[in-house]
């Protein structure tokens, strides 16, 4: 053994035996005799010498390398030589036959890598320089069966490395497969077709393996081949004869189906394909499919199957003759039995085709003025298979009722595999609702009436009926269209045996909630709902997961129908009593609830019930104070608690008061501004104690993040409900939320002061003037004046929390411009941000990445513009802004701003943007007049070299009153100036 034998089998050695270091060596070694010039030859009369896998394997790749990389820059003759003793392994055809057997008979992974080097001469030389190589291969393949495999692994290579259309391939690709099926269709194919057929007829019996492999090979050139050279008298009787004769090898009889197959898949014209599948009679293997349902070849049947109804079915669709058409829907009917056993008995991993088959034939009725009886039959048979096939796996059961990691992971599963059957029954419902209908209600009336209904049964049955609501007309789903009117009853008054388990439950839960505007019609079931959802098929069910949901729910059918609940007020409170007393009397040093968010759904739903006029303000009254007192309470004990600075569990504490405030703010939603301030104040006068006692919240304990939330949360739901009357608390609020120091508070804190605005605009005024200079310094001093860092390492949390602040920030600004409130900037104590502000609109205005942020700050210039300055001279509001905006603003963000090539107008927010700096202009002029012209006009122009005519053009554009005119003229004029090369002005 030399030393690059012994190199090679170093550099291959996993057992770990083998020193790193001498490994490293090794495969260095390795590595520089590969660079040498003459390493193809010394590759293949290696091959002639080594008994070792490793080295015919290292060979071989080399080889394959240095054809696939440097086939262009090897000399012709060493080349020739490549290819000659190649082939000649490849053949059997060696001087040492010895050699080329251990080849030939080694693992599969050598003959597969030699397959590759022959197809990478293919792909350089055929037809113009190795045009015989298919022919030589043919001459040879009598020689041994090992030339016969050989030869099937090259055609497979050939297909994948090149041919097939399976893979992603590049236009050279396309071309030389385009070249190589031409020459190989002029030159050899039926040679090829007919060595395939004499091959699996010899050894179908003696060597199944071989025949296997020739039938494999077979299949993928079936698709590009003259398909008569195999859908003809010789070849399609020898593959039913493999397929149908039970002591045939399995593998031979699945590898002739596939053949089958790709024969009915062959792309031809519609008459040609009725004529091939009338010729193949797939009726005789129609009793194959009866069997073990989980061998591979029923497996492929039930592929061949389905494939030959899609054909038949395309046919049936592209005939235009009745009289022909007729003869694909009878190969349509005669098929369709053995789909419908094959996906309602066997485990066929084709659900996409069979959807896909069953979605077209479906839509083919359609066009059918009504449904015969057989069309009827076939969608009962095929809503059969959708519920056959959507029902979940009874061993994942109790996994799903937890439901544990394996039971989610197969809820997700089943959740994306349904979709495709979900689909084809809302297809269904609106093509045969009657049929549908029926379907759905016997399946729903088997799994109430039966005893042996399991977990799996009645969920099927009830997603059914979950489903089909969404093929329903808002129309069809509020008169009961069809059987709903009975099915709907008998959902509401069902008590499966199964109901515990969690899937039962909540698809249960869901269907219900799905059809409630049919009981808003059909207001006699209203007792039937409430029990449904306030017993323990809903919120009191003994699965967490499913009373949580019930409780959403519940308040989605209570927001729906609340007017006509009114009646049930009593009932409803009395069933919830439990629920809510979780809120009222829990011990916070009990953790079972801690930080839970269960019940707040609850509490929206009451304060829905309760918050209505409709209710008699006394009781109203009783109602609210019946809630909110015991929750006082407890915030008032915790609070007390936490003021014991020996007391533990702080984080317990603090989880049960963020619940309470949940759901204190979940049971105000359902009052309205109206009812607390106007008709009802005594119900106001209940939320302003609540706000007073919450607030305290903020001082107990002033940094804790997730309580400042939940009370900033509450706050803005005050804001709305109690209006102008939540003034006398805001100073304290806002004192205490100003404390925060975080971006991430900051955010909020800026989000409520814009609601404030938008809702109070002016009447805010005084309190923004108390508050606005420490927003002011809090924003700049945390805030980076110039762009956010880009690029690696750039995209932290600490990074994005200050890109959502400035963001903030910039809607505080404009909210401030546009709702009267610029005096704001101007006032004493605010005077000195001024400077500051106006700066770092206009970086931003020119420069920040966001289009929309830009735009919004030219908006706020043009709003101070508006606000500050007037048409006549007599004295500045603001000294130093006419002049800022003229020489400054103008300059840089109406003119250099749009220069830059970065400002792109083929961009749609771009061209929105550059509307506003237009629109900017105007009003600058409007304000300015002549001012403003002299100095963008006479100054800023001639620095752009703009040229005379084009000023004066714009002068009369920005002087007349069409916007649109003065728009598109500055488009076409900051072009023109950009085609002098002017758009690289540095903005300062």
């Amino acid at each position: 053994m030399d030393d690059l034998e012994k190199a090679i089998l170093i550099s291959f050695d996993e057992s770990g035996t083998v020193d790193h270091l001498l490994k490293s060596r090794a495969i260095s070694y390795c590595q520089q005799v590969k660079d040498t010039t003459s390493i193809a030859r010394v590759c293949i009369d290696r091959l002639s010498d080594t008994k070792f896998v490793q080295v015919q394997f290292w060979c071989i790749q080399t080889v394959h390398e240095v054809l696939r990389l440097h086939y262009s820059s090897i000399n012709p003759e060493e080349v020739s030589y490549i290819r000659k003793s190649i082939f000649s392994v490849a053949c059997h055809d060696t001087p040492d036959g010895a050699n080329s057997s251990r080849i030939l008979e080694g693992p599969t992974f050598i003959k597969n890598k030699l397959a590759q080097v022959v197809v990478t001469l293919i792909y350089f030389e055929y037809p113009l320089i190795w045009s015989s190589v298919f022919l030589d291969f043919l001459q040879h393949l009598g020689r041994s069966p090992l030339v016969i495999d050989m030869f099937c692994r090259v055609l497979t290579a050939l297909d994948d490395e090149l041919i097939s259309l399976d893979y992603p391939r590049n236009s050279d690709e396309i071309s030389i497969a385009t070249r190589v099926k031409d020459s190989m269709r002029q030159q050899c194919i039926p040679q090829i077709v007919r060595a395939w057929y004499d091959i699996v007829d010899l050894y179908r019996k003696s060597d199944p393996d071989l025949a296997t492999l020739v039938l494999d090979t077979m299949r993928r050139y079936i698709t590009w081949i003259d398909i008569g050279l195999v859908a003809n008298n010789a070849f399609i009787p020898l593959f039913f004869e493999l397929i149908l004769v039970d002591g045939n090898s399995e593998h031979v009889r699945g590898a002739a189906v596939s053949c089958v197959l790709s024969v009915i898949s062959k792309r031809m014209d519609s008459a040609s394909k009725l004529s091939l599948l009338r010729s193949l009679q797939i009726s005789q293997v129609f009793h194959l499919v009866v069997g073990d349902s989980d061998s591979e070849l029923v497996l492929k049947l039930g592929v061949l199957i389905t494939g030959y109804a899609m054909e038949a079915l395309e046919c049936s669709r592209h005939l235009d003759s009745e009289y022909v058409k007729g003869f694909s829907l009878d190969l349509l009917e005669e098929v369709l039995p053995s789909v419908f056993y094959v996906m309602q008995n066997c485990e066929v991993d084709i659900t996409f085709n069979v959807v896909q088959f069953f979605s077209c034939y479906v839509s083919t009725m359609k066009t059918f003025s009504a449904l015969r009886e057989k069309e009827i039959m076939h969608v009962s048979q095929i809503l059969e298979v959708v519920r056959t096939r959507i029902l979940f796996d009874p061993m994942y059961r109790e996994n799903l009722n937890l439901p544990d990691k394996i039971g989610m992971e197969e809820e997700d599963r089943m959740a994306e595999y349904r979709k495709d059957f979900f689909v084809l029954l809302r297809t269904m419902g609106r093509v045969a609702p009657d049929v549908t209908q029926m379907f759905i209600r016997n399946s729903v009336a088997s799994a109430l009436g039966s005893p042996e209904s399991n977990v799996e049964d009645v969920e099927a049955a009830v997603s059914l009926l979950y489903v089909f609501g969404e093929s329903l007309s808002e129309e069809g789903l509020r008169n009961g269209a069809g059987v709903l009117t009975e099915l709907v009853p008998l959902l509401l008054s069902a008590r499966f045996s199964c109901h515990s388990h969690r899937l039962v439950a909540l698809v249960y839960l869901e269907t219900l909630a799905r059809y409630m505007k049919f009981v808003q019609v059909n207001t006699q079931y209203i007792p039937l709902v409430l029990a449904a959802f306030l017993d323990d098929r809903g919120i009191h069910h003994p699965n967490l997961n499913v009373s949580q949901r019930a409780s959403y729910l519940f308040m989605r059918v209570v927001k729906l129908m609340k007017a006509m609940l009114v009646p049930f007020i009593e009932m409803i409170l009395q069933s919830l009593q439990d629920t809510v007393a979780r809120f009222t009397s829990v011990d916070w040093k009990e953790p079972k609830y801690s930080g839970s968010e269960d019940g707040t759904h609850t509490f929206e739903a009451i304060g829905l019930l309760i918050g209505m006029e409709d209710v008699p303000p006394e009781k109203q009254s009783e109602y609210l104070s019946a809630l909110l007192i015991p929750l006082h309470q407890q915030v008032e004990l915790l609070l007390s608690e936490a003021k014991d600075q020996n007391s533990n569990d702080s984080n317990t504490r603090t989880a049960n008061i963020q619940q309470i405030i949940m759901a204190i703010n979940s049971l105000s939603k359902g009052f309205s501004e109206r009812l607390v301030t106007a008709t009802r104040p005594a119900i106001g006068v209940m939320f302003k104690r609540t706000l007073d006692l919450l607030l305290q919240i903020l001082v107990v304990f002033p940094k804790v993040e997730p309580l400042r939330n939940k009370v900033t949360s509450f706050l803005h739901s005050m804001v709305e409900t109690l209006g102008a009357s939540v003034f006398p608390y805001l100073p304290k609020a806002l004192e205490q939320l100003l404390v925060a120091s975080e971006p991430k508070e900051m955010v909020g804190f800026l989000v409520l002061i814009n609601q404030l605005i938008c809702k109070f605009s002016t009447l805010v005024r005084d309190i923004l003037e108390e508050i606005f200079p420490a927003i002011a310094s809090r924003a700049f001093d945390i805030l980076p004046r110039d762009a956010f860092p880009s690029g690696p390492g750039s995209n932290t949390e600490e990074i994005r929390e200050l890109q959502e602040l400035q963001k903030t920030l910039y809607t505080f600004l404009y909210v401030m411009a546009t709702h009267d409130l610029s005096s704001v900037f101007l006032a004493p104590k605010s005077r000195g941000y001024l400077d500051s502000i106006m700066q770092l609109l206009l970086y931003t205005s020119c420069n920040h990445k966001d289009i929309l942020v830009r735009k919004a700050c030219v908006q706020i210039f043009v709003r101070l513009t508006k606000d500050w300055c007037t048409e006549s001279n007599s004295g500045e509001k603001v000294p130093g802004f006419k002049t800022f905006i003229i020489e400054t603003f103008a300059t840089n963000c109406c003119l250099y701003s749009v220069l830059d090539k970065s400002f792109d107008f083929h961009d749609a927010n771009m061209l929105v943007l550059f509307g506003e700096i237009v629109m900017a202009q105007k009003v600058m002029y409007e304000k300015f007049g002549n001012d403003f012209l002299m100095h963008f006009v006479s100054k800023c122009f001639p620095a752009a070299h703009c040229s005379q005519d084009l000023a004066e053009q714009y002068c009369r554009k920005l002087q007349g009153n069409d916007i649109k005119a003065l728009k598109l003229f500055y488009l076409s004029l900051i072009e023109n100036l950009r085609c002098q090369q002017n758009g690289n002005h540095i903005f300062r």
